[in-house]
């Protein structure tokens, strides 16, 4: 059972493009928002559709492919665990983020032609 305990999987599409940045220790990584839509039918019949937005991190090789491969709009599947972290500004406010570190990834639509 341990094997389920905080995973999460996500299918979505990338709301901008990755931010990739190397650390001073030499880790790479990368930062993106996913956004999922759910669908439903309300009490009048009508068509609904919810979007919630998703922080997510990959490291080292990982954050590599993102960056090579991943645009704003392109879709992907993730699958990692849920972290929670705070910090406290420089006006000692304290801020709380909720992210997906991500372990895997799946491009599901191919990369838009340049042109």
């Amino acid at each position: 059972m341990n094997a389920l305990t905080n995973r999460v999987q996500l299918i979505g599409n990338l709301g901008h493009d990755p931010e990739t940045k190397t650390l001073e220790n030499g880790k790479k990584l990368a930062k993106f928002s996913l956004a999922t839509t759910e669908s439903y039918k309300n009490n009048d019949g009508k068509k609904v559709e919810e979007t919630t937005w998703h922080n997510v991190v990959v490291w080292n090789g990982l954050a590599d492919v993102a960056s090579k491969y991943l645009k704003k709009g392109r879709q992907v599947a993730i699958e990692g665990r849920i972290t929670y972290r705070t910090y406290e500004d420089k006006n000692k406010v304290t801020k709380y983020f909720t992210e997906i570190v991500a372990s895997e990834m799946m491009m599901l639509s191919s990369p838009k032609e340049k042109e």
